[in-house]
């Protein structure tokens, strides 16, 4: 029997998305369930495997006709063997060897790679990059994520980390802490949690009217969405607060475009989702900071696949990887 289907899975600390592909990367049915972390973790791949079993069962479908499952997973991860090196949000011990246990529970082969990463390469594959060898990936939503490929292929770094762009130093003097234990990362000022962090600093700077004040009031709490959207309206304090952020993203981006020169920076995330607002001075600062050369022919786009990048891009790990 042909091998003809493809599972994605998008593992999440929150929840797991997953996706019943054909083999030319064309989801068929996609469905999510909620990721258990309680008892470290132990519940999460049975929940995976369980749920892959009630969808081809509904579905009339054969292990036979499945190619294998391609995982992309919050961390560093070997994508020789599959072992995860770090996931402290799922609550698994490091060196988790996360591709032998769904392989075992499923009986079907699984390749795993980085959760950016493979949202990297289904934007390469089926969205912004399309026809593209040579792309960054950058998803700015809670954190900031990244991923990098080079004549086709992601790279890994020696320990699975390469990629980690939201852990750029953009602000060395005076910066936030992040999450890592460094301060001054662009994850902690491009992300949507950062975003909304540098607009009550910048309020409280300033004396200036803004529609701003009265949404907090309004609607219980700021968040980045407000934000783009009141500087879509022309709001000026909302676009002097996008004007910062979009600087610091801008000179991390450059950065990367100066090493790699690639074809294209693709925007992700939910943060993208600001579109033109983000993008327009976005590209003005990367210009701003990139070399010449760099400037011109590394294009700067938003994303189009959304949520589905993560399992598109787990599904060409099967078709690739294994």
């Amino acid at each position: 029997m042909e091998k003809n289907i493809l599972i994605g899975v998008d593992l999440g600390g929150t929840t797991t998305k997953m996706a019943l592909i054909h083999d030319g990367g064309e989801i068929f049915h996609k469905w999510e369930i909620p990721t258990d972390v309680s008892d470290n973790g132990n519940n999460i791949l049975e929940d995976i495997a369980k749920s892959i079993d009630e969808k081809l069962n509904y579905f009339k479908t054969s292990k036979e006709s499945v190619a294998g499952i391609g995982m992309g997973a919050p961390g560093p991860v070997n994508l020789e063997t599959g072992v995860i090196y770090e996931a402290v949000n799922l609550g698994w011990k490091d060196n988790f060897p996360l591709a032998e246990k769904l392989g075992s529970l499923t009986g079907l082969p699984v390749a795993v790679d980085n959760d950016a990463n493979c949202a990297a390469i289904g934007e390469m594959w089926k969205g912004a990059g399309l026809g593209s060898k040579n792309l960054v990936c950058v998803t700015l939503g809670t954190g900031v994520g990244g991923g990098v490929i080079v004549n086709g292929d992601i790279v890994h770094g020696i320990r699975g980390a390469a990629g980690e762009i939201g852990h750029i130093t953009v602000k060395p003097e005076n910066g936030y802490l992040c999450n890592c234990g460094n301060t001054g990362c662009l994850e902690t000022i491009a992300s949507a949690t950062g975003i909304v962090r540098a607009a009550y600093d910048k309020m409280k700077e300033t004396k200036a009217e803004s529609v701003l004040n009265k949404l907090i009031d309004e609607k219980g709490g700021m968040t980045s969405k407000l934000i783009f959207d009141s500087a879509r309206d022309g709001d000026a304090l909302a676009k002097e607060i996008i004007d910062e952020i979009t600087s610091y993203l801008g000179l991390a981006l450059a950065n990367v475009g100066n090493v790699l020169n690639p074809e294209y920076i693709v925007i992700g995330g939910g943060v993208s989702a600001a579109g033109e607002t983000l993008l327009r001075p976005l590209q003005y600062h990367f210009e701003k900071f990139a070399f010449t050369t760099v400037a011109k022919s590394t294009k700067l786009v938003l994303a189009t696949l959304g949520n589905d990048a993560g399992v598109i891009g787990a599904a060409w790990l099967v078709k690739n990887k294994l």
